[in-house]
């Protein structure tokens, strides 16, 4: 069918990456229906959509728990991108039954109408995966090869151990980058919970002759992210302390490292898997395939505000987080010829210059690391 005839749900289409993605498909011609309960954790107060687009769109206010609600928006849809989810590892190391009930029942409610309803028109299903289902990810032992670290001791941590050993011989080891047929050993429940998500999309795609898409998205960040939410990432956190001249408090010892993809590119992955001529089922990673330590982001961040804020290297941890993470973009550049156009440092100028024009909300942020503190789920 032509682009501008494709009727799109998006789940979860008033959050950060739906709302990027809605102008696009509405740039294309697209025909736009969203699905969203406006989490306050994300959206505060608000419960609506940003002015450029609620003209345009068809918007169903509900949640995808609520099997009426999903019935609703599907109906008619041709292509659906389940965003919808609760987001953030450390949070799902607590909230659990929250993590089950919105990703895993939410996603289960989508594929129960797409194999049940006879009216179903769904031709492509594309979900939000994470990086988080691979875990450490991949790394190289210089005696054993390609090898895949399990989840950081705790012990080893407090000790300042934070780098992860080869799980046959305790040698130091050296990251990779991850590609997608690496193993998926997720250290958080957010990261189960997105595995499974992956799985369901695909199995169901395969079995129901469909194309599906599961796009292993990085650490996205770019302008409109929510700064409400203390677990939407440490990019929106360290700015709002910055801009206040708080005090930044870094984990471990600062040289983790995460692999940011900005929000441009993001959507322009994720609209070539929506696109007509884009066939298959698919697990495909979506990053920059760049490197960047968190000491290097709070140095970024405190040159851009010109911020007072005392930076300390504490040593803490949280259970569950990763070391280290860049994406092999190989299988992106082979399926949909894409490469990534941001480099972090062109990216996070234009997140920082959105967000000193916004409230800051530093004030969550120290809630949120009490109550991992309560449940023994962070140290240091």
């Amino acid at each position: 069918m032509p682009q501008n005839e494709m009727k799109i749900l998006i789940t979860g289409g008033a959050g950060f990456i739906g709302t990027h993605l809605t102008r696009r498909l509405l740039r294309e011609g697209c025909s736009v229906r969203i699905l969203d309960s406006f989490s306050p954790q994300i959206h505060g107060n608000s419960q609506t959509l940003p002015s450029d687009i609620a003209p345009h769109v068809e918007l169903v206010a509900g949640d995808v728990r609520d099997r009426d609600a999903i019935r609703s928006a599907l109906e008619g849809a041709e292509v659906v991108v389940h965003l919808a989810a609760e987001t953030g590892t450390g949070q799902s190391m607590y909230e659990v039954v929250q993590y089950e009930q919105v990703n895993l029942l939410g996603t289960a409610h989508l594929m129960d109408y797409v194999v049940n309803n006879k009216s179903s028109r769904v031709q492509k299903l594309v979900t939000a995966s994470s990086r988080a289902i691979y875990g450490e990810g991949k790394y190289h032992c210089p005696a054993h090869g390609t090898v895949y670290p399990g989840m950081r001791s705790a012990s080893d941590m407090v000790s300042g151990q934070f780098e992860p050993i080869c799980p046959n011989c305790s040698a130091p080891c050296e990251m990779l980058a991850t590609d997608e047929l690496s193993r998926l050993s997720p250290t958080s429940f957010y990261g189960i919970t997105k595995q499974v998500q992956e799985q369901m999309t695909l199995i169901f795609g395969q079995a129901l002759n469909l194309s599906a898409f599961a796009l292993r998205y990085q650490n996205v960040y770019g302008p409109g992210q929510s700064l409400k939410n203390p677990y939407t990432g440490i990019l929106a956190i360290f700015s709002n302390l910055a801009r206040v001249n708080q005090s930044i408090n870094i984990f471990e010892d600062g040289k983790e490292s995460r692999d940011f993809v900005y929000i441009d590119d993001v959507v322009e992955s994720s609209w070539r898997c929506i696109r007509t001529d884009t066939q298959g089922v698919e697990a495909i990673n979506v990053g920059s395939g760049e490197r960047t330590t968190v000491l290097q982001v709070v140095h970024e961040i405190i040159q851009y505000f010109e911020s007072h804020s005392e930076i300390s290297v504490s040593g803490a941890f949280r259970i569950g987080d990763i070391r280290h993470n860049v994406a092999d973009l190989t299988k992106a550049r082979q399926l949909l010829d894409f490469t990534p156009k941001w480099k972090f440092t062109d990216g996070i100028s234009r997140f920082l210059n959105w967000a000193s024009q916004q409230e800051s909300n530093a004030s969550t942020y120290e809630k949120s690391l009490s109550d991992m503190r309560e449940r023994g789920l962070m140290r240091g």
